[in-house]
């Protein structure tokens, strides 16, 4: 098997600037904003590289769920074992359908730190955030492992998660 990312972050806006420009036409009072928009393909001869991929639906248990990077479950339920790798890329989604806010943070337990110090973001119902690590944090082993997830009942949140 062999993983190979693209990468895409892009936020491009549009801002139509007021009617009192006067030396410039309607259809040129335009400023588009889209250079902090990146782009990078990604594989196992890459800095960084990405060797494994993991995309699944993380269920809350009463409101509350641990996912072990050392431990997924990637396509067709195979084994993704994170040991000695680090996190490259990661989206989480909160699917629409919930009803309340998921929040993903550093494990409590053998806490992953490749998100930085005290990692915590909450994510509302639809919303969603993807991560570029850039090879960040120290390698996933037993005490650099967990990501926590908190929320409420049983509901799921989205992730994919590429490892490298």
């Amino acid at each position: 098997m062999s993983v190979a990312l693209t990468y895409t972050a892009n936020l491009t806006a549009v801002e139509t600037l007021e009617d009192n420009v006067p030396a410039a036409a309607a259809t040129k009072r335009r400023v588009t904003h889209d250079q902090f928009n990146t782009t990078s393909e990604l594989n196992a001869a890459s800095t960084p590289p990405v060797t494994k991929v993991a995309a699944l639906q993380a269920a809350l248990t009463a409101g509350a769920a641990t996912v072990d990077l050392e431990n997924l479950t990637g396509t067709n339920g195979a084994a993704v074992v994170g040991t000695g790798l680090r996190v490259q890329a990661m989206k989480v989604r909160n699917p629409s359908a919930n009803a309340n806010a998921i929040t993903i943070a550093e494990g409590a337990a053998n806490g992953y730190d490749g998100f930085g110090s005290g990692f915590s973001v909450t994510l509302e119902p639809g919303a969603e955030a993807t991560f570029f690590t850039n090879d960040g944090g120290a390698d996933i082993s037993p005490t650099n492992s967990d990501l926590d997830l908190s929320g409420t009942s049983t509901q799921a949140l989205d992730m994919e998660i590429v490892l490298g």
